[in-house]
């Protein structure tokens, strides 16, 4: 059914605007003027896909979560929460998500309209839970599943932004002394004889002056040329592959990469999806290619009636953990639960090792910058103070 956006006044006269589903422009508009409301303009919605934001995506999870084992029908539960978001961006997906439903189709198939919102392993589960009849316990894994993953990621947000604050700060500490500080005091050491620190110094803040377009250039070349082979596939391969050889970057990205795939598969395994279709959904949240790769050969594995546990062995980019917790998950029948457990393993392991580097990059750039700002005052301070002959 057609959306349709309005802005309007009320019977207080305030100004209120939102959307509204009707079969055509005459119904909308004679919808809009039984509420008595004065219709100021009344458009049709362009076809766009809307999409949620990581947080309201959690939202609407757990809320559906704990409308369901409340006991609502799920067009109630789906009506309630339409009747919430009123007014704002995400309203026209709520009620698109209704009027499928109310039209007799299932809830998996409405959410495939919205791929940017709701990933493969969202669909899988629910269409799974449709069939079984266990939709309060999927959505519950989902909040759950999201929850984890959102917390995965602000962890590695946080724990780079501090540092690359930093980065910056020197950076512009750097070059406000190079381009500005020196210069400015250079007319006073001229005619004299200079020190080899401050010489040094001054040569180099007029080799980057002279150069400072070209340097400038050169850095946002590189720039671009980085985000360029980062949405590059081959790209993307290539510095994933260099990442593998640098022992503390190689050990955060494999932790993150396994953690977020052991919680997807435990999460579809629990839901029901079978153990080949469950591969072939938590690779994708991965977003590592080697890693991926070596998923995509043991679903073939598997799929040829190997063990788990053997397919994980014969892979190098996977550690002996995860096979050695997969063998002894197949002795129990606790696959779901046993890949929880590795994947609550990686993510304490990987809060560590964040805190560590974040321990070590702080005090180091620092230091850095402590050292260079130094030698520039050094610099200026030894002809200004006439000590240069007491130092050796």
């Amino acid at each position: 059914m057609p959306l349709y956006r309005y802005k309007a006044l009320n019977d207080l006269g305030k100004s209120i605007k939102g959307v509204i589903e009707a079969d055509s422009f005459a119904v909308a508009k004679e919808r809009l003027r039984k509420e008595q409301i004065v219709v100021v303009s009344l458009d049709a919605e362009k076809e766009k896909e809307h999409r949620l934001s990581s947080a309201q995506l959690l939202s609407f999870t757990r809320e559906l979560t704990q409308l369901l084992k409340a006991g609502l029908p799920l067009y109630e539960s789906l009506l309630t929460i339409e009747e919430k978001y009123r007014g704002n961006r995400a309203h026209p997906l709520f009620l698109d998500l209704c009027d499928h439903l109310k039209s007799g189709k299932s809830l998996s198939a409405a959410l495939k309209k919205y791929p940017k919102t709701f990933d493969n392993i969202y669909i899988s589960l629910v269409k799974t839970a449709e069939k079984t009849g266990n939709l309060p316990a999927v959505f519950e894994r989902l909040t759950i599943l999201i929850s984890q993953q959102q917390k995965l990621r602000k962890e590695l947000v946080s724990a780079f932004s501090y540092p690359a604050f930093l980065l910056l700060f020197c950076s512009f500490v750097l070059v406000t002394l190079f381009f500005f500080v020196v210069p400015s005091m250079e007319e006073l050491f001229s005619g004299r004889e200079l020190h080899p620190i401050t010489a040094a110094v001054l040569s180099l803040s007029r080799f980057l002056r002279a150069h400072g377009l070209l340097f400038l250039t050169t850095l946002l070349t590189l720039a671009a040329a980085t985000f360029v082979l980062l949405r590059s596939p081959n790209g993307r391969h290539f510095l994933q592959k260099l990442s593998f050889k640098l022992p503390i970057i190689k050990s955060v990205i494999q932790r993150s990469a396994l953690a977020r795939f052991c919680s997807a598969f435990s999460a579809l395994l629990s839901g029901g999806v079978p153990i080949v279709e469950s591969l072939t959904l938590s690779r994708a949240a991965m977003n590592n290619a080697l890693l991926s790769a070596a998923i995509e050969r043991t679903e073939v594995h598997v799929a040829q009636g190997k063990h788990l546990s053997a397919c994980f062995q014969e892979e190098t980019h996977i550690p002996p953990l995860v096979s050695r917790m997969a063998a002894i998950a197949e002795q129990t029948g606790e696959m779901p639960s046993m890949m929880g457990s590795v994947a609550a393993i990686y993510e304490e392991e990987l809060e560590r090792d964040l805190k560590q580097i974040v321990s070590l990059l702080q005090p180091l750039l620092l230091l850095v910058l402590g050292l260079i700002v130094g030698l520039v005052l050094l610099s200026i301070l030894i002809p200004l103070t006439d000590v240069s002959s007491f130092i050796t």
